[in-house]
């Protein structure tokens, strides 16, 4: 029997530099769980033993306990690196269609070639879906979660339909007559001021639209337009009033009036003056707006800015834009990539647009040592885990998420190197008590 305690520690010892050996070659593995060798001393008599003379039966290897305590955090240059910071795993799948769900802490991410986001196996990261302008999530539910894309273009294009402007037209400057010199956009002598904005065609194309104005009166201006250097109407929707005076081309502006505190000059339950259109279907005097076979479109010129708090003035002060603004949008290329602490990731397009993708799912479990671990610092939802829990980084008991950064394992190298040590002198001991049992059996079948 002495032999089989001997044998039975040998074999734990042996268990436990298994052990302390694993978790010293993973000490720079991202994600990784160390784990710890248990016993338990093993027992066995019946009814009719003396039980105060049984000495017992050896050692047995009760359990390989994985340790989830927090690792610490190496931060990186990727955008897609992903660590979590307290309690939660990622939730990956093998297959974009496939609900069998690994999980992980190891958040070494990275596009593949179809702008998903996977790990180093190729796993695909499962996320909550969305609403791509606000952000808002519509479900947490782990049967809810998708691979999440990021696409490098912002989708197609958005002819301009609006422009909206604000600004400050200089009280003081001296009326310009119309008859005498009339407006040029070439004869800096025939306006007083002018700015410019990008708008965009239906295909994405950019142009620019400039407007002019001229005092003609006190409190009175004319406003004109060019579209890529070519003069074009600016028309008059109803309400609106012409320019007192046309172009040399004869083109049309439109006339805008104002009191004398400075503010616009408007009907009574008028927030700001009518706004202006202007017709790309045409020609200018050089050919079609339009030459690039774009859908013919109207730009509808707003005298305010999008939110409808800020109108025009005219100040004793110079000519400023306060406001400009357009609702179109060209073809746009991913620049950059954030990842918030609640997972929420936004794509930011070189065209301006900002897109919310998607939201990291995270998952807990009530027992994270009933994982069952399947390599790759992967693990399985078991029964002894329980049921895997979906919900949001950074809220209730779920972790925050930390872009740009990986956990780093949790192994301790100082105080594996000397259970390592430890787990040695054991199993010299135990080594040493096999090979006195030996001595004891020779020496007993020398008796004669």
């Amino acid at each position: 029997m002495s032999f089989n305690i001997a044998l039975s520690g040998i074999n734990a010892s042996q268990k436990d530099l298994d052990t302390t050996a694993n978790n010293i070659s993973n000490v720079k593995t991202t994600g990784f769980k160390q784990s710890r060798a248990e016993f338990a001393d093993v027992y066995a008599t019946s009814i009719f033993n003396a039980g105060n003379t049984k000495v017992g039966d050896g050692v047995l290897t009760s359990q390989v306990a994985q340790q989830f305590s927090q690792g610490t955090l190496d931060f990186t240059d990727n955008s897609l690196d992903m660590a979590i910071s307290g309690n939660g795993f990622f939730a990956t799948t093998d297959d974009l269609g496939s609900r069998d769900m690994t999980y992980t802490r190891s958040g070494a991410f990275k596009l593949n070639d179809d702008k998903f986001i996977v790990d180093n196996q190729g796993n695909y990261l499962q996320g909550y879906q969305v609403d791509r302008n606000s952000g808002a999530t519509t479900s947490t539910s782990l049967a809810t979660t998708q691979p999440i894309r990021i696409p490098d273009v912002a989708g197609a294009p958005q002819s301009t339909n609006n422009v909206f402007t604000a600004f400050n037209v200089d009280a003081r400057v001296a009326t310009i007559d119309g008859t005498a010199t009339p407006f040029d956009p070439n004869d800096p002598s025939s306006y007083h001021s002018s700015t410019s904005a990008t708008v965009y065609d239906s295909l994405g194309e950019s142009h620019v639209l400039s407007t002019y104005y001229v005092k003609r009166a006190p409190n009175s201006w004319d406003i004109y337009a060019t579209f890529d250097g070519q003069q074009i109407d600016l028309g008059t929707t109803p309400g609106g009033t012409p320019s007192t005076a046309p172009s040399t081309d004869n083109y049309d502006g439109l006339n805008v009036s104002f009191l004398g505190n400075g503010e616009p000059d408007l009907a009574a339950g008028e927030q700001t003056f009518s706004p202006g259109t202007l017709d790309l279907s045409g020609s200018g005097p050089s050919g079609p707006y339009l030459d690039n076979g774009a859908t013919a479109q109207t730009i509808q010129f707003n005298f305010q800015d999008q939110t409808g708090t800020t109108t025009p003035t005219q100040f004793a002060s110079d000519y400023e834009v306060t406001s400009l603004d357009q609702d179109g949008t060209t073809v746009g290329r991913l620049t950059n990539v954030d990842i918030g602490k609640d997972g929420l990731i936004a794509a930011t397009y070189s065209n301006g647009d900002v897109q919310y993708l998607g939201q990291v799912a995270l998952v807990r479990f009530a027992n994270e040592q009933g994982l069952t671990q399947i390599g790759g610092t992967k693990w399985r939802q078991s029964l002894d885990s329980g049921e895997a829990l979906a919900g949001e980084a950074n809220s209730g008991t779920f972790g925050s998420i930390e872009a740009s950064a990986l956990e780093n394992s949790n192994v301790n190298l100082t105080k594996e190197l000397v259970d390592l040590i430890s787990a040695q002198r054991n199993f010299q001991a135990n080594s040493r008590s096999l090979e006195v049992n030996n001595t004891l059996n020779q020496t007993i079948l020398q008796i004669r």
